[in-house]
């Protein structure tokens, strides 16, 4: 860290902390600490990823403490997709780990802007879609679908660096979950992630700490931040801004690679 200048560091601190608005308010966001490593600094893919996905550990238990103070953890059915997505993640993360390690920088730069864009046009179709339109009405999809949605963003995850929520909820949504039960049961699977993919990318010695703690302090401060706006703004106005900022980046993570 001590090699980056001080705009760059001040770049990470804002990446952080928008990131967590984000990743309470709309769901998407983690991917944003992701992008600003990936950007600012010359880490490796595997140190990006490994340096991304510890600052998840703290923003997910936050998010989870949140939602359950809130009542949304605390019904049942939004319990059970919680621990089913959680139990994917276990076998999920690891296989996406396993996957950066043989990902060039390139190749890498290349899947972030892709994930990146595909992440904005989920989070565009869900904002697109009025409430009453959800499929099915608020019910919880069953155990082998949530398993499935569980497993594959797990992957994603691993290979990325990010804890899970930008596509969770989407998927979730789309699937008939009501958005705070999608977001709630996301945030519980997210500490998951962080946490078996944080063994994973330790394990291999790819964790910049430093740079870990300038982004996950802010980040943090973002989580709470967002759970508060996600109440009392109307989410039409950051989903926009979001999915703008995502297909801004996308086309730039790509070629950066």
């Amino acid at each position: 860290m001590g090699g980056l200048g001080m705009p760059v560091l001040a770049g990470l601190v804002l990446f952080g902390l928008v990131a967590g608005v984000g990743i309470t308010a709309v769901g998407p966001g983690g991917v944003l600490v992701t992008v600003g490593l990936f950007a600012l600094t010359g880490l490796s893919p595997a140190q990006v990823a490994g340096t991304a996905i510890v600052t998840h550990v703290a923003t997910g238990a936050l998010a989870t403490a949140a939602y359950t103070r809130s009542g949304q953890l605390r019904e049942r059915g939004t319990r059970r997709t919680a621990g089913v997505l959680a139990a994917a993640a276990v076998a999920g993360t690891p296989l996406g780990v396993l996957i950066n390690s043989v990902v060039s920088g390139r190749v890498f730069g290349i899947l972030l802007g892709v994930f990146v864009a595909l992440v904005g046009a989920l989070v565009w179709r869900r904002a697109a879609r009025p409430a009453a339109a959800e499929p099915g009405g608020g019910r919880v999809p069953g155990t082998p679908v949530v398993a499935a949605v569980g497993f594959a963003v797990a992957v994603a995850s691993g290979v990325f660096g990010i804890g899970g929520p930008m596509l969770s909820v989407p998927l979730l949504v789309v699937l008939g979950v009501p958005v705070l039960s999608a977001l709630a049961a996301a945030q519980a699977q997210s500490v998951v992630i962080a946490g078996v993919g944080t063994l994973g990318y330790v394990a291999a010695g790819a964790v910049d700490w430093p740079l870990a703690a300038l982004t996950g302090v802010p980040e943090l401060a973002g989580v709470l931040l967002g759970w508060v706006i996600a109440r009392a703004v109307p989410a039409g106005a950051l989903t926009g801004s979001l999915v703008v900022s995502l297909f801004a980046l996308a086309p730039y993570l790509a070629l950066h690679g």
